[in-house]
C-alpha cells in the first residue's frame, strides 16, 4: 500500500519518518524540509484553543546531522504574553536535541486597509513547465515532490512552485501552514550554480518572517544563491502562494568540495 504521510505519530511527542522524509544528500539522513514542517505542525497543534496569535517567524537552528530515526519534538514556551509570544521547539533524534525552532507569534488583527495589495506576477503551476529535481537530488523526500519551474528569468534568478499529496503525520489532521513550510527548504537546492556531486552546500539554518499566512497547496519559491570566497554561502528567498508574496526566508550555506 502507497505511504501518503512522511510521519507516523508512535506517542504523544514522538514521530516516525517514513521514506517521504529521506534526504537529498543521504537517504540515512532527513531532508530537514520534513522536520521544518513537523516543528510547525507540532507548534500549531499545541496552541490553546480560542487563541488569537498567528505564527510571523520561524528560526531553525540545525545542531548537527539529522539521522532518520524516530524524532521527539518537544514544545516550551519562552516568552508568555497576550498579545506577543516566543515558543521555542526541540526536535530530538538518537537522544541529543537535533533542531531548536523559536516561533514569535504576534496578535491577529484586522489592517487590511495599511496591507501592502502585492499581486502575484509570475506565472501560475500550471502555466509553467515540470521541475525534476529527482534528475539532480536523490532521496524519498525530493521523488514525492511535485514541481514547476518559471522559465526565462534573469541569470541568478529562480522561481519554482512546488506542492506534494502527501500529509505530514499520519494520525492527524493537516495543517496548511506546517505543509507549506516542509517545502520551503528546497529553496537551497533550487538555486544550485554547481553539481551537488562536486560540490556540498547544506544549510545550517533556515529563517522564516511571514505578514501574510498561505492560502492553497503551493508553496512558490523566488529564490537566489551567493556563494562567498571564504566557505559560506546564502540562499535568500521571497515565498508566495498563488495570490502573491507573503514572506522571506534565508539560509546560510556551509560549503564544501567533494
Amino acid at each position: 500500500m502507497a505511504v501518503n504521510h512522511y510521519f507516523a505519530r508512535t506517542g504523544e511527542t514522538t514521530y516516525a519518518p517514513t521514506l517521504h522524509c529521506e534526504g537529498a544528500w543521504s537517504p540515512e539522513d532527513y531532508h530537514f524540509a520534513s522536520l521544518a514542517g513537523l516543528v510547525v505542525h507540532v507548534a500549531e497543534r499545541s496552541r490553546p484553543e480560542g487563541d488569537t496569535k498567528k505564527l510571523a517567524r520561524v528560526s531553525y537552528d540545525i545542531l548537527g546531522r539529522l539521522p532518520l530515526k524516530e524524532a521527539t519534538v518537544l514544545v516550551g514556551t519562552i516568552r508568555p504574553g497576550r498579545k506577543i509570544e516566543l515558543v521555542q521547539v526541540t526536535v530530538q533524534l538518537e537522544g541529543r536535541s537535533a533542531i531548536i525552532a523559536r516561533i514569535w507569534y504576534l496578535e491577529a488583527w484586522d489592517t487590511a486597509e495599511v496591507a501592502d495589495p502585492l499581486g502575484q506576477t509570475f506565472p501560475l503551476p500550471e502555466d509553467c513547465v515540470d521541475q525534476r529535481f529527482s534528475e539532480v537530488w536523490g532521496g524519498g523526500y525530493i521523488r514525492q515532490l511535485t514541481g514547476r519551474r518559471v522559465t526565462g528569468l534573469p541569470a541568478g534568478e529562480f522561481f519554482t512552485w512546488f506542492t506534494s499529496p502527501n500529509r505530514l503525520v499520519d494520525a492527524d489532521e493537516r495543517i496548511p501552514l506546517a505543509e507549506y513550510f516542509s517545502r520551503i527548504d528546497t529553496a537551497n537546492g533550487v538555486t544550485a550554480k554547481h553539481s551537488p556531486e562536486e560540490w556540498a552546500f547544506p544549510n545550517v539554518d533556515l529563517t522564516v518572517h511571514i505578514y501574510r499566512h498561505p492560502e492553497g497547496e503551493w508553496t512558490g519559491l523566488e529564490a537566489t544563491n551567493a556563494w562567498g570566497p571564504e566557505g559560506t554561502g546564502v540562499t535568500s528567498s521571497i515565498l508566495h502562494d498563488l495570490d502573491g508574496p507573503l514572506g522571506r526566508a534565508e539560509q546560510m550555506q556551509a560549503l564544501g568540495r567533494l
